[in-house]
């Protein structure tokens, strides 16, 4: 019997599944990274493709360039920035409006002699997801509202935490079960995703100084 999350464990994380009547801070689009192994001006230059070595800012600059950049391109090519700020261990990169960092393609170029724990909510066009890859090589994914359907060279390296969280490794055999999965997928993502770096993505991550480029297009 798999143990369901509590409403503790996932209220940390539920601001990060406010509706867009809401206006959450990042919205309904947005993609948060965690890299292990390589620092701020790293992570920068693997997004930009060595192009943009970044600036420092606030979350609220990142937002500026995001917005000149979605209405110049009609959103269809994501955010367009990147905002990368130090989390003990890790790095953490933030797209507000953008999707790169899940896109498998993507992930195994900026997973690259380094650790990389990537979410993206998307509540239109694209599904929302998690990928964990290690030096190129995508261990485990899945799309947050199925996580019964993983893939990767090690799909179930994240098992445990994840029955922790009380998620569906099976294929729901009812509605109800599905539903809970669509409604809790959000928080639970973001929730996995603390339990397998020991930070928590938090509204106060916001306020900290960040180092903003540009996201190459690939």
């Amino acid at each position: 019997m798999i143990r369901m999350a509590t409403t503790d464990v996932l209220a940390p994380f539920q601001w990060l599944n406010m509706p867009e009547s809401a206006g959450g801070p990042l919205g309904v689009i947005f993609s948060v990274a965690f890299f292990r192994g390589i620092d701020q001006a790293e992570v920068v230059r693997r997004f930009s493709l060595g192009e943009d070595s970044g600036h420092e800012s606030d979350f609220g600059g990142l937002n500026e360039k995001v917005l000149e950049f979605v209405n110049r391109t009609a959103g269809g090519s994501g955010g367009g920035y990147v905002g990368v700020f130090p989390a003990g261990e890790w790095c953490v990169a933030i797209e507000p409006y953008g999707w790169s960092a899940t896109d498998h393609e993507v992930v195994t170029e900026l997973s690259q002699g380094c650790e990389v724990l990537a979410v993206t909510r998307h509540d239109y066009a694209a599904e929302p997801s998690l990928e964990y890859a290690i030096d190129g090589t995508i261990v485990t994914g899945y799309r947050l509202r199925h996580p019964y359907d993983r893939y990767g060279s090690d799909p179930d390296r994240l098992n445990g935490f994840m029955q922790e969280l009380g998620m569906e490794l099976d294929t729901p055999e009812n509605d109800v079960a599905w539903e809970d999965n669509h409604d809790t997928a959000i928080p639970k993502g973001f929730a996995l995703m603390a339990k397998v770096t020991e930070e928590a993505f938090t509204p106060d991550m916001l306020t900290r100084p960040m180092l903003v480029a540009s996201i190459a297009k690939r």
